[in-house]
Formats: structure tokens, C-alpha cells, sequence
């Protein structure tokens, strides 16, 4: 499978994104956010997804490290949503669960087309290097939303806030993979006894076309 492909450019007063991904790649990654350990977090998600990421982003950190997060987010989440099209032959559900040092994580995930996310990630420190720890529940629910993706994520246990953020990361890489891989039983059929995954305003779009 080839042409998996999508690039987002989004630009608002706070912040400028540019997001390239593809969903066949090999894992490399070019990610430049100005937070570093968000920028850590997406090397993970490239390297353990095999997703080829491009993230280049400028913001207002000097206010808050917030609106770059979210809009990361929200423009990785759009560039899922464009790069799976009309999500044809793709297994569509997956989990993962993944260990770091003392740390376990489980994401489990559907590519539905409702965007929703359920994440049950406590930290006991503020931040994580320079990002504020709430915001990395944030990102996932951005990322959910934008891509039209149903994720639950639940630490199964954890003491060091990097490891458990750092496990939660590769296992939502790894369930990501899973779900994005084609199934050769379904190749060119929607997994969906609806006929067609889409967010909302999509859905109702085709509806009318079909009628």
C-alpha cells in the first residue's frame, strides 16, 4: 500500500504548524515544535508507528506552552484524517500495551470516524522538562478529535512521570500502526457495517451524495 500521504498547514496569531506524515514510512522523523520533550514524544510516535513525521512549529511559548501543543495536535490529527482517505481495507482497531523500566501503558484504539478520547494518565510532577504535564492528555484528545479517532488510555502502573509519558506515547504509536495496517481480507471494502467512516460533517456530505 503507497500514497498514504497527507500535509497540514495550519496558522492562527499564536501559532504557525506544518505537518507532514506518511502512514507507509519507515519511522523517520523531523520534528522541531520548541518543547523538547514534545518533540521527544514525537520521535517516539514516528520511530515505534513506522509513520515518516514531519512536524516544524513556531509559537507563543513565552505566554504558555499551550496553544502550540494543541495545535500540534489538532494538525497531526487532520493530517491521520487525510492520509487514511476513506479508510478502505484498514484493520481499523487495535491496542498496544507497552512497558517502560517500571512503567506500563495501554492505548486502545478504533478509527471509527467519532473522535473522542478517554485518558486516564496521572502525573505527579507539574511539567516534564518545559511541557506541562496536563497537556500531554490534551495532545491525545486534539489528536483524537482532528482525526476522527476513538483512544483510550490508561496507565496500568508507573512512578517516573518521563517513563510513563514516554510508554503511553509508544504504545498509542504501536496501536496506531496496527489499526492504519490494510487487512488483504478487506482490501477495497470500508470495515464498517455503515459503509463509510468519516467525522460527521463528512458522513452526512456522502449521505447526500449517495442519495
Amino acid at each position: 500500500m503507497s500514497g498514504r500521504k497527507a500535509s497540514v498547514t495550519r496558522k492562527t496569531k499564536e501559532t504557525s504548524v506544518a505537518v507532514e506524515l506518511n502512514i507507509d514510512g519507515s519511522g523517520r522523523a523531523h520534528i522541531n515544535t520548541g518543547i523538547g520533550f514534545l518533540d521527544h514524544l514525537l520521535e517516539q510516535l514516528a520511530k515505534h508507528g513506522l509513520f515518516d513525521l514531519s512536524v516544524q512549529a513556531r509559537g507563543d511559548t513565552h505566554v504558555d506552552p499551550h496553544h502550540t501543543v494543541e495545535d500540534v495536535g489538532i494538525s497531526l490529527g487532520q493530517a491521520f484524517d487525510g492520509a487514511l482517505g476513506d479508510r478502505r481495507g484498514i484493520v481499523r482497531m487495535a491496542h498496544a500495551i507497552v512497558p517502560l523500566d517500571e512503567s506500563l501503558s495501554c492505548v486502545t484504539l478504533d478509527i471509527s470516524g467519532r473522535g473522542y478520547a478517554v485518558v486516564d494518565l496521572p502525573f505527579t510532577s507539574p511539567t516534564i522538562g518545559e511541557l506541562p504535564a496536563t497537556l500531554i492528555s490534551h495532545f491525545i484528545e486534539s489528536l483524537a478529535s482532528q482525526a476522527h479517532i476513538n483512544i483510550h488510555v490508561r496507565l496500568l502502573s508507573g512512578l517516573d512521570d518521563h517513563h510513563k509519558a514516554e510508554a503511553t506515547f509508544k504504545a498509542l504509536a504501536r496501536a496506531l500502526d496496527d489499526a492504519t495496517k490494510i487487512d488483504e481480507r478487506r482490501i477495497g471494502e470500508v470495515p464498517s457495517t455503515k459503509g463509510i467512516i468519516a467525522g460527521p460533517l463528512q458522513e452526512v456530505e456522502k449521505l447526500e451524495r449517495i442519495d
